[in-house]
């Protein structure tokens, strides 16, 4: 059992790590800039701590930034203002997620700005069949380690869904619970000041008044515990921070 839950926690934070700073924090923000090397190597990170969840980077980032042009109107793709559930608001976001990344909605061209685009590697990592491959290589894990039965029809599909998993606890629970630092025009809420569960995504409310900022904590009590990861990031010269964005939006 011990083991299962070594796995499960690996991925949870693996997955969440990618999709905090390579989807959310470069992809729809450009809080900073990267080699086209390195963009190719988060990519494929990506779809490795994903796996069967795996989001396309670009998808990602153009939806996201339509989240905080329109949050909590009719146009947000996830707002849960319109849903009376999460797992309808879930719904909805996969349709408009799955009509950008097949191109059957037209963009407008500062939603698409600067957001990374690997196309034929997200075809790749994002067929049906290869999201398949992975749920069985979990299974295989599961039984590697003598899982007990209820974790196969428990924790499998939880992490056949982790990435949505994800972005459901903060567009949802991060719209209705915790508390508020600013009055952003929006429901944004920070759901814990230590945002050790979700990467420092809790942190919400304040990412939504600052939008280009890469910490998301603000006040002396809150942490974000991606932020250090950047900045040593930055030290090793694998990204760079952007001078004056600190603390202004993409837009």
């Amino acid at each position: 059992m011990t083991a299962v839950i070594i796995i499960f926690i690996i991925h949870w934070y693996g997955s969440l790590f990618f999709q905090t700073f390579f989807h959310h924090r470069y992809a729809s923000h450009a809080m900073f800039t990267m080699s086209r090397t390195w963009e190719k190597i988060f990519h494929v990170l990506s779809w490795i701590f994903q796996g069967s969840s795996y989001l396309s980077p670009y998808t990602y980032g153009v939806m996201h930034r339509h989240h905080h042009a329109y949050a909590d109107t009719e146009n947000d793709p996830h707002s849960p203002q319109f849903d009376s559930n999460f797992f309808s608001m879930m719904l909805r976001t996969r349709n408009v997620y799955n009509d950008i990344d097949h191109d059957k909605v037209d963009v407008l061209s500062k939603f698409k700005k600067g957001v990374p685009s690997w196309r034929s590697w997200d075809n790749f990592a994002g067929n049906n069949a290869i999201r398949l491959a992975w749920v069985l290589f979990y299974i295989f894990l599961y039984w590697l380690v003598d899982a007990p039965l209820w974790t196969y029809f428990v924790l499998i599909p939880l992490q056949a869904m982790m990435s949505p998993l994800h972005g459901v606890i903060i567009n949802w629970f991060s719209h209705k619970l915790g508390y508020r630092n600013y009055d952003v025009g929006d429901t944004s809420t920070n759901l814990m000041p230590i945002d050790w569960l979700m990467w420092g995504e809790c942190l919400h409310n304040n990412h939504h008044k600052f939008g280009g900022r890469p910490n998301f904590a603000v006040k002396k009590w809150e942490f974000d515990p991606m932020y250090p990861c950047i900045w040593v990031m930055n030290k090793l010269n694998i990204i760079q921070f952007k001078k004056g964005k600190l603390d202004t939006d993409y837009m």
